[in-house]
């Protein structure tokens, strides 16, 4: 039994509720990890009436003592995880450098990337238990240096203090595939593209962008580690 964990997946329709769904049809037992239990409830009970064994943890990527108390329940029911998917994100901080609020930003990078940084460490522990740990940030092509169509040297979107972050977000993952190597845990930044979450008819079909992420959730024991994706290829 793999099991897997996913943050920013309290919503109907959105990544990380797909990301639990397509895991949970392939037999994996999957934690939905966000800020609302009663959303969470629901949730859960709509994966269980499709044979997926599922549960949740309430967790606030941004506050230690909440991700610490969610380590703390997720070990007691379960004794580890083998995936860990940071899906939770703020897609904010688009203006300009000169126009951007800078508290916005503060809130953007906090999420972004500090919030993974802390649900990843407090994490770690039960990682390590598992034979075939993996980590997934899922990231964007507004992180990226060189993408010809999002990247901040050449992209319409590259100034954008919310790619700033993704930016961030890849360099952490590189970090972390270095430090976390010795404990086989591979690490990878995902791109899923830009995603209609809530059928506005703007971006590809979720269903299609989370098959991204749990091709990274995925990956073989002796598959890439550091590196940045999208539909299993890699990006600049």
């Amino acid at each position: 039994m793999q099991i897997a964990l996913i943050t920013g997946a309290g919503r109907q329709g959105n990544l990380g509720f797909e990301t639990a769904k397509q895991l949970g049809e392939k037999w994996y037992t999957v934690i939905l990890a966000a800020r609302r239990a009663a959303e969470l409830e629901t949730l859960v009970a709509e994966l269980k009436d499709s044979d997926i064994n599922a549960s949740y943890v309430v967790l606030n990527v941004n506050d230690e003592e909440s991700a610490q108390q969610a380590a703390l329940v997720v070990a007691a029911k379960y004794g580890r995880i083998d995936i860990l998917v940071n899906n939770a994100a703020l897609m904010k901080a688009g203006a300009s450098i000169e126009e951007e609020s800078i508290e916005l930003m503060k809130e953007t990078l906090d999420t972004n990337v500090v919030g993974a940084w802390n649900v990843t460490q407090k994490f770690l522990p039960l990682l390590k238990k598992s034979d075939h740990p993996r980590i997934v940030n899922v990231s964007s092509g507004a992180g990226s240096y060189d993408d010809p169509d999002y990247g901040l040297r050449y992209g319409k979107y590259g100034a954008m203090g919310y790619g700033i972050s993704k930016l961030a977000l890849n360099g952490l993952t590189v970090k972390m595939a270095r430090d976390l190597a010795p404990y086989g845990i591979l690490v990878n930044s995902v791109c899923p593209d830009v995603t209609d979450t809530y059928g506005s008819g703007f971006g590809r079909k979720v269903t299609d962008s989370a098959k991204s992420v749990t091709w990274a959730a995925e990956l073989p024991d002796k598959g890439p580690t550091g590196g940045f994706f999208r539909d299993g290829k890699a990006l600049p």
